[in-house]
């Protein structure tokens, strides 16, 4: 479960980032398993209201909702995971932004199939199939193949695992892992023991190339459970130890549970009762939190309020289109006679326009010719993957260095300094400029620049709201806060923040006043 008390001590030191450094560190967090940081980050951007005249911010607000289900769905309150689907699917509905709607129906499907409501977990798959053009369609081939292992269709499970299958080699995905997990459990529901042995090792091999906590902790199950089917007990302990061991530490509750009854399972079998009682209390106790039914049915009345506002909203837009229908016949005969003028006025203009168009086309095909060949001239930058595959900073040094650089960043008076440089915060961290500037990159996605702006725009911004404002000017807060001309101060702070320094400050004053 999330910890909501260490949660409210994050909301106060993430709140005030801007939305895309936000959604960055949210990232972040959530590629580093740890999830209360990243559901915080997440939550902030899902509470942002939406601008109607800037689409990369609902796209944001968007994607922040559907990781906030899916951490829902990890913690198994699905409730609340299938609450924050539907709100997003009403988002992407409501701002025309058809191109998400894929992966939200693969969300909902996936909840369904936990339930074992395969029928309607198909449904929503099939859905998303149909809209879907990314690597979606992997995960949502693998998912439809799940269904068909669960009816024992072993023909249509292999066509969509082999396909999901090659898709994910084709493009390196790191959702092969699960695939092969499928196509394991598929071979172990239709006896071939030794070819689901092979795949859940090769699934797991691939769960740790990926960092796949999960995939390590449920292949670890999955062969467990097969070595107890196949009456290997000792081995089947080992490997349900081994499960709860990386269960237990990433709080995989649900696989925890099954893990519990096959153990219960286990120790019953050798006679041993008092401990398989005792395995059996511990899978109860973790099963009733997990999977309660009255969750699933609110889940239900979820989804019949969402087709019932959806179909009044369809009433609403048929009344409001007949009644736009009525109006449009008056009007018609207005609008024709008015249309005959402006066409004879058009028809001169465009005449003389087609002439001058003419006359830019072969201007603009000119200055593209000349653009193509300074293009072919030039070498294509390196990529971040490209540029630092032979450093030698680990993960555990670039989590070091990453926090140091962080912690160092909260010392207004440092990073201030007009002379602050790469090669000071290399100095300050006991670091080379090489690492320090590769953990800035591959981290936090931006460079050394931007990143110290981030951070001088936010003291700016903090000053404003507390200093007296009428004996400061706008030179003397830049200067302040380690810009050494006002002009690349302002142009900063727009860039970061879209509104002026003057802007800003006034708002601040009516709000004062």
């Amino acid at each position: 479960m999330l910890r909501f008390g260490y949660c409210q001590n994050l909301i106060s030191h993430f709140q005030y980032l801007p939305q895309k450094q936000l959604l960055d560190t949210a990232n972040y967090y959530y590629g580093k398993n740890s999830l209360d940081t990243a559901f915080v980050c997440y939550s902030l951007i899902v509470n942002t209201p939406v601008n109607y005249n800037d689409f990369e911010q609902l796209k944001r607000i968007v994607f922040a909702h559907n990781r906030a289900a899916i951490i829902y769905y990890q913690m198994n309150d699905f409730h609340a995971s299938y609450e924050l689907l539907i709100q997003t699917l009403h988002l992407c509905e409501q701002y025309n932004y058809p191109d998400y709607i894929p992966k939200i129906y693969t969300n909902i499907g996936n909840i369904y199939y936990r339930f074992k409501e395969y029928g309607i977990a198909k449904t929503y798959y099939a859905k998303a199939l149909e809209l879907s053009q990314d690597s979606t369609t992997i995960v949502i081939l693998n998912n439809l193949g799940a269904i068909e292992v669960e009816f024992e269709r072993q023909d249509s499970a292999l066509y969509f695992l082999n396909k999901a299958l090659h898709l994910s080699k084709l493009n390196r995905n790191a959702f092969i892992s699960v695939i092969l997990n499928t196509k394991a459990s598929l071979y172990q529901k239709v006896n071939l023991y030794d070819s689901a042995f092979h795949y859940y090792r090769l699934s797991y091999k691939a769960a740790i190339k990926n960092n796949k906590n999960r995939g390590k902790a449920k292949n670890l199950s999955d062969i467990g459970n097969l070595f107890f089917k196949t009456n290997k007990l000792d081995s089947a302990v080992f490997y349900m130890n081994l499960s709860n061991k990386e269960a237990t530490a990433n709080n995989f509750l649900g696989i925890l549970a099954e893990n519990y009854r096959t153990l219960s399972k286990i120790e019953e079998s050798k006679g041993r009762k008092t401990a398989a009682l005792e395995y059996y209390k511990k899978y109860t106790g973790l099963k009733d939190s997990i999977f309660g039914v009255e969750k699933f049915a609110d889940i239900n009345q979820l989804q019949r309020r969402y087709e019932v506002s959806k179909t009044n909203r369809q009433i609403e837009l048929l009344v409001v289109e007949q009644q736009l229908k009525e109006r449009t016949i008056y009007y018609q005969k207005i609008i024709w006679l008015i249309t005959l003028v402006i066409l004879l006025i058009v028809s001169g203009a465009l005449l003389l326009l087609f002439f001058q168009n003419k006359r830019l086309n072969r201007a603009y095909k000119a200055l593209f010719e000349k653009n193509i060949k300074i293009l072919e001239l030039q070498k294509s930058p390196k990529s971040d993957s490209e540029k630092y595959q032979k450093s030698a900073l680990t993960d555990e040094m670039q989590d070091e260095i990453l926090n140091k650089i962080l912690t160092l960043m909260e010392d207004t008076e440092i990073i201030c300094d007009t002379e602050f440089s790469l090669d000071k915060l290399s100095e300050l961290v006991h670091s080379n400029q090489t690492y320090v500037s590769q953990v800035i990159n591959t981290a936090l996605k931006k460079n050394f620049r931007s990143f110290l702006n981030s951070y001088r725009i936010q003291e700016a911004q903090r000053l404003f709201s507390e200093l007296d404002l009428t004996k400061y000017t706008i030179a003397a807060i830049a200067h302040s806060v380690g810009f050494k001309s006002p002009a690349a101060f302002r142009s900063t702070f727009k860039e970061i923040t879209g509104v002026s320094p003057i802007f800003y400050l006034k708002q601040m004053q009516k709000q004062s006043e």
